[in-house]
C-alpha cells in the first residue's frame, strides 16, 4: 500500500516552485526501487559531491552518462557473452542492463566521471552564478553622502520693510 499525497493545493497558491512540486509529485510516484547497481552520493564540500558506482564487469564502451537539463542518467549495456568463452554453470556476475537517473539541483553540473576498479565516480559541482549569490550591501553614513545634491530650503520672500 502506497500513500500519495495531493500537491493540488500548493500548485494552485505557489508560483515559481513548479519544478520542485512536480519532482516531489514524481518522487510519491515512483514505483520499488531498484537496488542495482549499488552507489553512494557523497557530499564532500559545499559544493562538491561525487556519485560512486558499483559497475563490475562493465568497461568504459558499455557505460553511458548523460546530462539533460537538471538530470543526470547512468546507464549500461553490456554485450551478452557469446558461447566461445564456455558455458556456464553458474553466473553470478550480473550484466544486465540498467539505467539509473539522479534528480540535479539547479546550478549543478557534471565535472567529469572515471572508472577504476569495478568503480564508476562521477563527480559533481554546484555552481552558482555571481548575480545569484549573496552579496553585501554598503550603507552610507549620514554626513558623508558624497556625490548626492542635498536640496537647500532657502526664503526668496522679499522682506516687507525692503519692499517699501
Amino acid at each position: 500500500m502506497t500513500t500519495r499525497i495531493d500537491l493540488t493545493p500548493l500548485f494552485r497558491s505557489s508560483i515559481g516552485f513548479e519544478r520542485v512540486l512536480n519532482t516531489l509529485e514524481t518522487a510519491s510516484r515512483l514505483q520499488a526501487p531498484e537496488n542495482w547497481p549499488p552507489y553512494d552520493i557523497v557530499k564532500t564540500s559545499d559544493d562538491l559531491y561525487r556519485i560512486d558506482m558499483a559497475v563490475a564487469g562493465f568497461a568504459e564502451d558499455d557505460l553511458e552518462l548523460r546530462q539533460e537539463r537538471n538530470l543526470l542518467i547512468v546507464s549500461g549495456r553490456k554485450a551478452t557473452p557469446g558461447s566461445e568463452n564456455g558455458s556456464y554453470l553458474y553466473r553470478g556476475i550480473a550484466a544486465r542492463s540498467f539505467e539509473r537517473r539522479f534528480e540535479l539541483a539547479d546550478h549543478v553540473k557534471v565535472e567529469g566521471a572515471r572508472l577504476e576498479n569495478g568503480l564508476l565516480t562521477v563527480e559533481l559541482r554546484r555552481e552558482i552564478p555571481e548575480a545569484l549569490k549573496p552579496r553585501q550591501i554598503p550603507i552610507a553614513a549620514t554626513g558623508l553622502r558624497s556625490g548626492i545634491n542635498t536640496p537647500q530650503i532657502s526664503d526668496t520672500r522679499v522682506p516687507e520693510d525692503v519692499a517699501a
